[in-house]
């Protein structure tokens, strides 16, 4: 879907984060970085196309969120035969941009989770992780379970991150499922205590009924968090499906 507009979208899907300068750039500016966000690496004619301006704006703010460390870019991989001229560039938000997103507490949460491994140690940080995974999928358990395959849950699961602030997405990749986590609110955090991504791919692994398998995460310095879910599930008493 396209937002409408030639050079500022009539609506950035609701983003809030502030991105500079006011105004019609500004709004711009803030509809090109969720894009970045949610989408990236992606390149500068992908993000033109869906938010319905010219490939030029979308570079100018673009240059823009790169020149304020909002932003990098990387080569993208060449498929097929090799071409002249140089590769297609793939833009994505730095941590710098990601902070926008909501890592406003990030110094506190990591000196709390510091103090709470000081006096119980990391069984008291896993507990931890752990309450707060069971807080954030509880709500969402009952319709995700409820559906019978892999694929199914694991769309679910998007669904249900992106409405907890992790603008997740899925894809098929021929032997499963790949989950995508564009943002993580906590991965400053989460770069200190891996407990908290060891029990999120846990709880993954229990709500899909599958052995999940964390490929790459945005506190280890990625781009997106990643996780493989293969196309076969659990049964019951625990075997799996004829």
């Amino acid at each position: 879907m396209k937002y409408a507009g030639t050079d500022s979208p009539a609506s950035t899907g609701g983003v809030e984060a502030p991105f500079a300068p006011p105004g019609h750039d500004g709004r711009t500016r803030r509809g090109v970085a969720r894009l970045l966000l949610e989408q990236g690496p992606v390149t500068a004619a992908a993000v033109a196309e869906v938010l319905g301006l010219s490939p030029t704006a979308v570079r100018r703010h673009i240059d823009a969120l790169v020149a304020d460390g909002e932003a990098t870019s990387r080569d993208a991989p060449r498929t097929g035969q090799r071409g002249r001229g140089r590769p297609a560039k793939l833009f994505l938000l730095t941590e710098s941009g990601r902070a926008r997103f909501g890592h406003a507490y990030d110094d506190l949460a990591v000196a709390a989770l510091r103090f709470l491994a000081e006096q119980g140690g990391e069984e008291a940080v896993r507990a931890f992780a752990e309450r707060r995974m069971t807080a954030l999928v509880d709500r969402h358990r009952a319709a995700i379970v409820s559906l019978p395959s892999p694929v199914e849950r694991a769309k679910a699961l998007a669904s249900a991150l992106s409405r907890e602030g992790y603008a997740a997405s899925t894809r098929n990749v021929g032997a499963g499922e790949q989950l995508c986590q564009h943002h993580c609110p906590v991965a400053h955090v989460a770069a200190e205590f891996p407990q908290l991504c060891e029990t999120e791919t846990a709880t993954f692994a229990d709500l899909i009924g599958s052995h999940v398998q964390r490929l790459a995460t945005i506190a280890r310095g990625d781009a997106v968090c990643t996780t493989h879910i293969p196309n076969t599930a659990k049964t019951p008493d625990g075997g799996e499906p004829a």
